[in-house]
């Protein structure tokens, strides 16, 4: 295999994405590290918060150097990852949501969570005794810490509260689900003994205030904002930067202590957006990062880290560190002497490729990569990191779930896709809206996953009202939670629209929000420059082709229940279903054989064992039976090719059929 495979060329989330290789070259943006440290350092020792901006153009390994922070780091600050907002009215509740995301999750050498590790180091549990006391007693834990902190807490008794129940591991994730927003039914919120979930921006504001009102006495809490190129636009088209500077200013104009705010942004998006940032605001960053581009020691340390675990398992011993590389060859490629991370590694790609074809005595690789087959690699590295991160339905806000819908819903030409059918200021964002066909006429799509059947009503009679209003003619609800019973008057307005009705309710199942969000990261990627496709930089409109031609979304069985692949409903493909279903079970051996095929079209030459292993790795459920037996079938039918069959299986070279 060739270790400068592009699909590792970009990380996403740090809590989610491996950045170990970037992170063990210490040489790379090494000043910018220090810089980032000492104002760190600044905050733990006056508590005052800071922002700082991170800009380079897009290669310049700017998401790699927030998960190398993140590492370095992290025993000294709570570090949150938060992307992109899909709406801007919305941007508090999104940055408390994956605030607390980010701080449910554990670090590096630690046994508990971060937002563990933050409570336990706030000065009302340093008692031990008094710890003892009121651990197990709640009114006597809320008045404990009410004295610790008499002033400026927002709600005091209802978020103190939900800090005693996390320090219940029954109750531990219900009190997380109440701190990111979830709007909980009754039971849940009598259980965390509060009257009431996050509802609105100025309340997401004050909780997230919150965590810096009693903050001095723990470390400080790094926000990292990223992929920008993919949140909500203004009305004017620009991005919607002048939102993420009101929170900013927020943060800073109420004293919120112990704050490090980070803004990684490419540099052309940030000179072309910030000139529509008010100035005070803009007043408020304290320090502006710029990424260079690296020299040809870091160059060459990064062609020697990507190289290693192939010469750890050499034997006799490699005869130097770059082998089958050379120094020269970067040199040849790079005169200037410096070069984008990214640009270092595709340059490390085709030498690699080119010295593996030539150790086989056949032609230096020249063609052109095969861009379909590469796209179903990356799908599949996408798609397989989604499978471990969506764990469930209601893990995304109501407006990331139709953000991502509506992302799926455009790739795939559906027309006349729009957001907000509800004309409802709280529920218009649980909605959108399509064209079937001008006969038909335009379908609303609700999709409401909050187990709060009050809130579930008011939807299901928001329903009712568009209908009334002819807003739309068809409605799809999409729910997998509790839609309640027979006394609940949202039940009785849901069996009136949707039981026995030409309206229909769509259960989703969780391999569908994996397809969804794994598309919706490409997208994230593609807006920000990020996405590479074989030996290619893809933009958005490149994405949705390939997405199209390649009929990746085609497994997606919600989009599938929408009608959104048959034919003259308002899609542009044909109709890909085949008369008889397929079970799960035939989809993944579909899926299995596409990725090998892709895999040896992409690497023109490779070896069994390491087909096998790296197949293996992306197919964890499949046993290495059922990888060689798909291997065997791709023989059969010719599409593949082994060129040395006589040989046994640890010394078998594969090709594509020519």
């Amino acid at each position: 295999m060739n270790p400068f495979d592009s699909t590792t060329f970009r990380p996403g989330n740090f809590w989610h994405d491996d950045t170990s290789q970037a992170a063990s070259i210490q040489g790379i943006h090494q000043e910018i590290v220090a810089g980032v440290s000492q104002v760190l350092a600044q905050v733990q020792s006056d508590r005052r918060s800071r922002t700082l901006v991170l800009s380079g153009d897009s290669g310049s390994g700017k998401s790699f150097l927030l998960g190398r922070l993140k590492q370095t780091l992290n025993p000294q600050a709570f570090f949150a990852y938060i992307g992109p907002w899909p709406e801007s009215d919305y941007i508090w509740r999104h940055t408390l949501r994956y605030t607390i995301d980010s701080l449910t999750c554990i670090p590096e050498g630690e046994h508990q969570s971060q937002l563990l590790l933050w409570l336990k180091s706030l000065s009302a549990f340093r008692d031990e005794g008094l710890l003892k006391k009121v651990i197990g007693e709640r009114h006597l834990f809320v008045h404990n810490f009410k004295a610790s902190y008499p002033s400026g807490i927002y709600n005091a008794n209802e978020f103190f509260s939900i800090l005693y129940h996390l320090t219940n591991p029954e109750l531990y994730p219900l009190a997380c689900d109440w701190l990111k927003g979830d709007d909980l039914d009754p039971e849940s919120l009598k259980l965390l003994n509060v009257r009431s979930s996050i509802e609105t921006e100025h309340q997401a504001q004050n909780i997230l205030g919150n965590f810096g009102r009693i903050a001095t006495a723990t470390q400080p809490i790094v926000l990292c904002f990223d992929n920008l190129d993919n949140v909500d636009r203004s009305d004017r088209g620009y991005i919607d930067l002048q939102a993420l500077f009101n929170v900013n200013s927020i943060i800073h104009n109420q004293k919120l202590k112990n704050f490090l705010v980070i803004i990684s942004i490419i540099t052309d998006t940030w000179r072309e957006n910030s000139p529509h940032v008010q100035p005070a605001d803009l007043a408020r960053v304290d320090q502006e990062f710029h990424l260079r581009p690296v020299d040809m020691t870091a160059a060459i340390a990064l062609w020697e880290r990507r190289i290693l675990p192939l010469h750890q398992q050499a034997d006799p011993p490699i005869p130097s560190p770059l082998y089958p590389l050379s120094e020269q060859e970067l040199h040849r490629k790079f005169p200037g002497n410096q070069a984008l991370p990214r640009s270092v590694l595709m340059a490390g790609r085709q030498a690699f490729q080119n010295a593996k074809l030539q150790l086989q005595d056949q032609a230096e690789a020249v063609q052109e990569v095969d861009e379909l087959a590469a796209f179903q690699l990356v799908w599949e590295k996408e798609l397989a990191k989604s499978h471990k991160t969506v764990r469930e339905i209601r893990q995304f806000s109501a407006p990331e779930l139709m953000k991502m819908l509506r992302e799926a819903l455009t790739a795939l030409n559906v027309t006349g896709v729009e957001p907000k059918l509800l004309n409802s200021p709280t529920y218009s964002r649980y909605s959108l809206s399509f064209y079937w066909s001008l006969t038909l006429g335009r379908i609303g799509v609700i999709w409401i996953e909050e187990p709060n059947l009050n809130s579930f009503c008011r939807v299901m009679k928001s329903c009712q009202e568009a209908l009334r209003k002819n807003t739309c003619q068809y409605l799809y609800l999409i729910r997998a939670e509790n839609l309640g019973v027979p006394k609940n008057k949202g039940y009785r307005y849901y069996q009136s629209l949707f039981v026995d009705s030409i309206h229909k309710h769509i259960i989703p199942q969780l391999e569908s929000l994996q397809i969804l969000a794994a598309y919706h990261e490409l997208v994230n990627a593609a807006e920000a420059g990020d996405l590479l496709v074989g030996d290619r930089v893809i933009d958005y409109e490149d994405l949705k082709d390939l997405v199209v031609r390649s009929e990746v979304l085609q497994q997606c069985r919600l989009l599938q229940n929408l009608g959104v692949f048959e034919r003259n409903f308002g899609s542009l493909l044909p109709s890909q279903r085949p008369d008889v279903p397929q079970t799960q079970e035939s989809q993944l051996r579909e899926r299995l054989k596409e990725y090998l095929f892709a895999l040896v079209k992409t690497q023109q030459l490779v070896g069994r064992t390491v087909l096998m292993e790296s197949t293996r790795s992306q197919f964890p459920d499949i046993t290495p039976e059922g990888i060689d037996g798909a291997i065997g079938v791709l023989c059969d039918e010719g599409a593949i090719v082994i060129l040395n069959p006589e040989s046994n299986a640890q010394e078998q070279l594969i090709t594509v059929n020519p």
